[in-house]
């Protein structure tokens, strides 16, 4: 399982990103897996499902760099909590990659998503009309997941069900380029935050991350 990059964001806080390249079975064994993440593991309908969730689990234990036990479990909102340690973290997937973003003082969001055109059939669904305004044709489908992987980040750092792409998180206009920082904002009733988040284009992939 080759590590791509670790990189510091900020002394308390760091991403890492992994090209997933061994079996299920390879993963396992690296885990020291309870019986409730065994049963949880094998009701998983596929086996990329399967992969996915191993994969992340066995980069938070190298980001984390303890040979202990993770006692990684999901709040009431889905949200990945470490019940026995202090970092906070978020998890993402696509195909053939994991990432991970664990942060010892902030709470954190990540998103990586492999570039694929029907994305351009949903923007309607998650960017509003003043944000569709701001992506040029020329590189519509790398600018929209720019856009996806930032509320995507968002969405997992403020932890909420009940928060809307469309509705509550907001884009202001920034130009397309392959790596980069935009201004986001997170607005619901009178409250507003305000976030930076940045994202990089490697591959095919896009991937996207913010921190309190």
């Amino acid at each position: 399982m080759p590590l791509t990059f670790q990189e510091n964001i900020n002394e308390d806080t760091s991403i890492g990103l992994w090209k997933i390249t061994e079996t299920p079975e390879d993963l396992e064994q690296r885990l020291q897996l309870k019986a409730h993440e065994l049963k949880l593991l094998r009701s998983l309908s596929k086996e990329k499902r399967n992969l996915h969730w191993l994969a992340t689990r066995v980069l938070l234990r190298k980001m984390l760099n303890t040979s202990e036990y993770i006692d990684c479990q999901a709040d009431e909102n889905g949200k990945p909590i470490l019940i026995n340690h202090p970092h906070h973290i978020s998890l993402s997937h696509s195909y053939d990659y994991a990432a991970v973003m664990v942060s010892k003082t902030k709470k954190v969001g990540i998103d990586i998503e492999i570039i694929k055109d029907k994305i351009i059939r949903v923007q309607q669904k998650f960017m509003s009309a003043d944000e569709l305004c701001f992506i040029k044709e020329a590189n519509r489908t790398a600018h929209l997941y720019v856009c996806w992987c930032a509320k995507e980040a968002l969405y997992k750092l403020n932890g909420k069900k009940e928060t809307s792409f469309k509705d509550h998180i907001h884009l202001a206009p920034f130009s397309y380029q392959d790596e980069g920082v935009l201004s986001a904002s997170i607005d619901k009733g009178n409250q507003s935050d305000q976030f930076q988040v940045s994202f990089r284009k490697f591959e095919n992939y896009m991937l996207g991350y913010v921190c309190e």
